[in-house]
């Protein structure tokens, strides 16, 4: 992987960076506009990232100044393909170090991955009004999958509905 200077360095997240990876996650957080949203802790990141069965995996871009940017990532499966894709749950390079190639840099890292494990894709979502994402991401010759809408099921919506004796709808 080319990184834009000898000083940068990309490599698989190591317990020490979960600090600075929770921080990213509510600069993230704060640019998505939802500043208060972010309940996860580090010691909840440490055990899910590093634990006995870690199911997300994170990469991290650091150079001088440190941790300036992360993926969050885990596995998801196409019956269709009969394989593996990696999700990209987050993405996020601070502000001050956009620009100099750490998010095409981390990304192409996971596509990496992909396609030496033989995974059929790599996918994530973008917020619509992230007009500058979506640019770079087009850029690098993704296309968003205009016929699919995500769904979510949260809350007390999810509470409800996986308490059948709560009066879930049927």
């Amino acid at each position: 992987m080319s990184l834009p200077s000898l000083s940068t360095l990309l490599r698989p997240a190591a317990p020490d960076d979960v600090p600075a990876i929770l921080g990213l996650i509510h600069d993230l957080a704060v640019y998505e506009r939802e500043p208060d949203a972010v309940k996860t802790t580090a010691s909840v990141l440490t055990e899910q990232l590093f634990g006995a069965n870690p199911a997300i995996f994170a990469h991290v871009v650091e150079d001088a100044d440190g941790v300036m940017g992360f993926a969050l990532w885990f596995l998801n499966y196409s019956t269709w393909e009969g394989t593996h894709g990696i999700y990209l749950e987050d993405l996020y390079v601070r502000p001050e170090a956009r620009g100099r190639g750490y998010g095409k840099a981390l990304l192409q890292e996971l596509a990496r991955i992909a396609v030496e494990r033989g995974y059929a894709r790599v996918e994530w979502s973008v917020l619509k009004w992230n007009a500058p994402s979506i640019g770079f991401y087009r850029s690098l010759g993704a296309s968003p999958l205009e016929e699919w809408d995500t769904f979510r099921l949260t809350g007390q919506a999810l509470t409800r509905f996986g308490t059948p004796n709560l009066g879930a709808p049927e």
